[in-house]
């Protein structure tokens, strides 16, 4: 195997547009894997983690480094050179009179061409992220931090500095959010209404949210408040600060809020304040049981499918579907000695809701997610007895784009799965939306179509959607697409693993 490195000096571009171009470039002929990093220690370091580089290539972290592993030398080239490109092809901005605009460098460049902004979205490396998120906030701006690799040390400054300003920080790791109806990171388009969300999940959000679209309510926000903001640490700074937002919105009626399971004292604080805005609560805190009958003005949804139909009810909505059944069509049986789930999330939440869900219901449960009533892999990369992966995990994205944007490696999963003659189910989700791959199911085609159908022996394909149909890949074109491969079709996460737990178990 050839491999081969370039460094393109005094460069900036921010993580998703190099999961992108990495993404673009890891499918030209003869390429095995391709990065585009911003050349940080960190990144260096999982980059030799999965085997792009050896020794130091000598980048300094102002730098993209692109490192290629290909069939041929040829093909290296080819890459490296069709990478160089899409990062140097930015177009210069030109306004109607033909006047170049010089590009903004920095946040307060930024400011001064749009005096009225109030909000900064950070996607820089994690070592620079605070920083500049810290710039921001003294500058009076708000402040989304998509980037990870932050310090909770860093984190609890950042949101104390901004909360006593009166500002709100959303994140870091805060990968989606819905602001004024313009969705940020990787979010969906959803239609305008009276449901206010804050989560400290990202596909948690974009689940609830697209649900509540399809029941032909909307959202008034949907703030992303990074995944430890609930934790005893950051004590929900964030949160409280999102629900006293909320309360005070008039376009606001129902409060939701999402989370993995938060510290408990943390979580009585801020479910007190959403009580006390008046407005009715929807809590989905995954993994997390509230003493007694918890808190008069709380609805406690045990699913994020639970926790849109009772936004929705609580709304005024009607067209919910009723949470808790399976697939409309006929489940099939198993085949041969067929008897283990395999189920390969791109969605980090629908991997511990699942979890949480199939802890009760079926023995030896395997992941490289922690959660209750769940063993842990000693190999991620084998599948042992039922095994629920979260395959957008660091240990599976070193190196690699994320797999809502780059499907490779969960197509190789799948194969992989398909072939082991213990494997019944395969069940994943695909994820729309801005920031996702332009076209997820023609990008799994390849391994879902080389999958022996349930017909001749195969396991069974089991997936869902979350999207809608004002994304760009159109909701209705990839449910389509998935049906005519031959995989059955679910409406969300939870009635996906009610279907699964079912065949497994022989119902019919």
């Amino acid at each position: 195997m050839n491999m081969g490195t370039r460094i393109i000096a005094d460069m900036y571009r921010d993580s998703v547009a190099l999961m992108k171009i990495s993404s673009a470039i890891t499918l030209l002929d003869g390429v095995n894997q391709a990065s585009c990093i911003m050349a940080t220690p960190a990144n260096l370091e999982l980059l030799r983690e999965a085997g792009l580089i050896a020794d130091d290539p000598g980048a300094r972290p102002n730098e993209v480094l692109i490192a290629v592993e290909a069939e041929t030398d040829a093909a290296v080239n080819a890459a490296l050179d069709a990478a160089e490109a899409a990062l140097r092809a930015d177009p210069v901005v030109v306004d109607g009179g033909g006047v170049a605009s010089e590009p903004l460098r920095s946040i307060e460049m930024a400011l001064d061409a749009n005096v009225q902004a109030n909000f900064t979205l950070i996607a820089t490396p994690g070592p620079f992220a605070a920083a500049e998120a810290f710039k921001s906030v003294q500058l009076g701006l708000n402040v989304m931090m998509f980037s990870d690799n932050v310090t909770i040390e860093d984190e609890l400054a950042l949101k104390t500095k901004a909360d006593q300003a009166g500002l709100m920080v959303m994140g870091p790791d805060c990968g989606t959010a819905i602001i004024d109806g313009s969705p940020l990171g990787f979010a969906n388009v959803v239609r305008r209404g009276t449901i206010g969300i804050v989560a400290a999940s990202g596909t948690g959000l974009q689940q609830v949210s697209c649900l509540i679209d399809a029941a032909g309510c909307g959202v008034s926000q949907a703030i992303g408040t990074g995944g430890r903001d609930l934790d005893r640490n950051i004590g929900g700074i964030t949160t409280k600060r999102a629900i006293a937002t909320l309360g005070a919105d008039s376009d606001t009626d129902v409060i939701v809020l999402i989370s993995k399971p938060p510290a408990p004292d943390v979580a009585a604080v801020v479910l007190e304040l959403a009580v006390a805005t008046g407005k009715p609560v929807v809590a989905c805190l995954l993994g997390y049981a509230p003493e007694g009958s918890g808190l008069a003005g709380v609805s406690y949804a045990r699913t994020l499918e639970q926790a849109a139909f009772m936004a929705v009810t609580a709304s005024g909505g009607t067209t919910a579907a009723e949470p808790g059944g399976l697939v409309a069509a006929p489940l099939p049986s198993l085949n041969g000695d067929r008897q283990y789930l395999r189920a390969l999330y791109s969605g980090g939440t629908f991997c511990y809701e699942a979890l949480t869900m199939l802890g009760g219901a079926l023995d030896g449960v395997h992941s490289n997610t922690s959660s209750a009533n769940t063993q842990t892999l000693n190999d991620p990369w084998t599948s042992t007895a039922h095994t629920v992966l979260d395959l957008g995990d660091d240990l599976f994205t070193r190196g690699r784009p994320h797999p809502m944007i780059d499907h490779r490696l969960r197509n190789d999963r799948i194969m992989a799965e398909a072939e082991n003659p213990d494997t019944a189910v395969i069940l994943f989700d695909v994820v729309l939306g801005h920031g996702s791959h332009e076209d997820p199911v023609a990008a799994m085609t390849p391994a879902l179509s080389a999958v022996p159908g349930h017909a001749n022996g195969g396991p069974v394909l089991l997936g869902f959607v979350c999207g809608t149909e004002g994304d760009p890949q159109g909701l209705a074109r990839q449910r389509a697409a998935m049906a005519d491969l031959g995989v059955l079709l679910a409406d969300n996460n939870a009635q996906a693993v009610r279907t699964a737990a079912a065949i497994l178990e022989g119902a019919q």
